[in-house]
């Protein structure tokens, strides 16, 4: 039975105290990545054996295998991964970049340049679960900030195969390269290179603890785009919402796994009651039944605040990945959420929307890091080179601020580097 929360009977760290525990992997992951550094494909191919069960001769998806994907989804499933990206790319072409020019201050110019990320790498869950729109949300941003190598990788199943649905979501987002291997060993690929599988600049995507774990000891070998933990869902609903609605959202985020973190935030006693119902009365309809329960158990909450600013201020303290507003004029509140991933506005837009269709990411931070981490955008595919230019004359006009600076920092040569054009015999 979820737990329910007073505000006014509870110590702040009651609310915010995740009970999950965090897995250390960090010596296998290790242990994986040396191999992989070491022994490159080999490696590979030995680790997809062990852990997926799969005795592959390449690790390459071939042109074959990706025009027989194609055909094995069936045509209604394609024509919505058809639209979803659509979606997702009309939002995501907002955010380009680009460069610009000034010149404010005669005989200065100074600019900025905009250049998309030459690789990077995605990677996909695979296993039990196939998650075609983590390859719509990760590689569409990379194609259109104009990354021109995206390398996708995912574990295959024990038949050496990849799911379909995963091939043909990758057809539709431009991935360019495909190859089969998961867990730590794929980042270790991804950072170092192998002969099969190349460098790339960037990874992205998510995956579980050893996946987390792997980026996280490439981080500064290669760039990274978060270290994402379980999934999380808040839900700030008042006494008008409907309780099976808010209890099914609970539960979209509490199947994904044990670990995943669904709270409820309401100014209602009585709305706070009837969802907690409605949660043991729909666990039982699920097919992830168990691992719904075991998060709901384990990590979701109800907290009762004494009104909707009250529950707002909760809402920024925990920082949630996803954070549904169900309340009447939620345009109302928004200039008032400071710290969320991604908001979901009004009592129709259920957070699922944001995972597949709607057009916003859904590669977005986690465990309260959207206190200072963004959802997943064209931005993390592009890099910036900043320049600069000087005449003469306007190289004369400041030349003696720069010094004076420089030695007021004690770095004399750098004083010199800019009074040396202006010595005599030196012009």
């Amino acid at each position: 039975m979820i737990k329910i929360y007073e505000m006014s009977q509870i110590q702040d760290q009651e609310i915010f105290l995740r009970s999950d525990a965090v897995q250390d992997v960090s010596r296998p992951v290790s242990e994986i990545l040396q191999a992989v550094r070491a022994e490159g494909d080999r490696a590979l191919l030995e680790y997809t054996k062990r852990f997926d069960k799969a005795e592959l001769t390449s690790l390459a998806v071939s042109g074959a295998e990706l025009e027989r994907a194609m055909e094995q989804v069936e045509p209604a499933f394609l024509a919505v991964l058809r639209e979803a990206a659509e979606n997702i790319r009309a939002y995501h072409a907002k955010q380009k970049r680009e460069s610009f020019w000034m010149e404010e201050k005669q005989g200065v110019i100074l600019g900025q340049k905009v250049l998309p990320l030459a690789r990077v790498g995605i990677y996909v869950p695979g296993g039990t679960a196939a998650y075609p729109s983590t390859v719509l949300m990760n590689a569409i941003p990379a194609q259109i900030a104009g990354v021109e190598e995206i390398i996708m990788v995912t574990p295959p199943s024990a038949n050496g195969e990849v799911n379909p649905h995963i091939l043909a979501a990758a057809g539709i987002a431009g991935v360019t390269r495909i190859f089969k291997v998961g867990g730590a060993q794929a980042i270790g690929a991804l950072a170092y290179g192998t002969e099969s599988i190349p460098r790339v600049d960037k990874i992205v995507g998510p995956g579980n603890a050893y996946v987390a774990e792997a980026k996280r000891q490439v981080f500064g070998q290669v760039n990274i785009d978060m270290i994402a933990g379980p999934s999380e869902v808040l839900v700030l609903a008042d006494g008008k919402s409907n309780p099976a609605w808010v209890a099914a959202d609970l539960l979209s985020q509490a199947e994904h796994d044990r670990m995943a973190s669904a709270v409820l935030v309401t100014d209602s006693r009585e709305l706070a009651g009837q969802v907690a119902e409605e949660l043991e009365r729909q666990l039982a309809t699920l097919s992830r039944a168990e691992i719904a329960r075991a998060s709901i158990e384990h990590n979701g909450k109800i907290i009762v605040a004494r009104d909707l600013e009250e529950g707002i201020a909760v809402a920024n303290r925990i920082a949630p990945e996803h954070l549904e507003l169900c309340v009447d004029n939620p345009f109302d509140y928004l200039g008032q959420i400071h710290n969320a991933g991604s908001i979901f506005l009004g009592r129709y837009n259920p957070e699922p929307m944001g995972d597949y269709f709607a057009g916003p990411n859904h590669t977005l931070p986690t465990s309260g890091t959207a206190r200072f981490y963004s959802p997943l955008s064209v931005d993390d595919f592009i890099k910036k080179s900043q320049f600069s230019y000087y005449t003469r004359p306007a190289l004369e006009r400041d030349y003696r601020k720069v010094s004076l600076f420089a030695r007021k920092e004690g770095l004399t040569a750098h004083a010199r580097a800019v009074d040396i054009r202006f010595e005599e015999g030196q012009a």
